[in-house]
C-alpha cells in the first residue's frame, strides 16, 4: 500500500482546524431561506483523509451532528468520501474532482429524494476555498426538470 500523500491529499489538509459556520437553507424553490449556525472541527487522519464533525441548528429546529470524510484515491484519480447525519439513516457516498484552479472541490452522490417518496435524486456538494480562513459549501439537488437547485449555502470561518 502506497501511503505517500499526493497533492490532492495535501489540498484537503487546508480544511483542518476549527470553524464556525452560517447556513442559508431553502428546501424548495420559492421558499425563503432559513438562517442557521454551527461549528465544525476538521482533523487529519495520516495526512491522507480529513474527518469533519459538525454540530449545529437544523431547519425546523433541533440540533444536528454530522460527520464528513474525504480523501483522494490515486487509482481512480477521484476524491472519495462519505457523510452521515443525526437526522437521517442514509449513508451518503461521494466521488468528485478538484477544478483546474485548485479552489473548488465538487463531490457528487445519489440519495433519497426529498420530493418523491421512496425515490432517489442526484446531489452535488461544491466546496470552495476562498482563503485559508474562509470557505463555502453549496449543496445542490438535480431537479426533475434537469436543472440544479441550490438547497443551501454555508460559509465557514476559521476559529483556529
Amino acid at each position: 500500500m502506497n501511503t505517500e500523500a499526493q497533492n490532492e491529499h495535501k489540498w484537503l489538509q487546508r480544511m483542518v482546524g476549527d470553524w464556525k459556520y452560517e447556513v442559508a437553507a431553502c428546501m424548495s424553490p420559492g421558499e425563503p431561506p432559513q438562517k442557521l449556525n454551527g461549528t465544525e472541527t476538521v482533523r487529519s487522519i495520516g495526512g491522507l483523509w480529513i474527518v469533519a464533525e459538525g454540530k449545529g441548528e437544523m431547519p425546523g429546529g433541533g440540533e444536528a451532528t454530522t460527520i464528513l470524510t474525504v480523501g483522494f484515491d490515486p487509482k481512480t484519480n477521484k476524491f472519495v468520501g462519505s457523510w452521515i447525519g443525526s437526522m437521517m439513516t442514509h449513508l451518503w457516498n461521494y466521488e468528485g474532482t478538484l477544478d483546474p484552479s485548485k479552489k473548488v472541490l465538487t463531490l457528487n452522490c445519489e440519495g433519497p429524494s426529498f420530493g418523491t417518496e421512496g425515490g432517489t435524486a442526484k446531489y452535488k456538494d461544491v466546496h470552495t476555498v476562498i482563503s485559508e480562513n474562509e470557505r463555502t459549501l453549496a449543496g445542490n439537488i438535480l431537479g426533475e426538470d434537469g436543472k440544479w437547485f441550490e438547497m443551501m449555502t454555508c460559509t465557514y470561518r476559521r476559529v483556529r
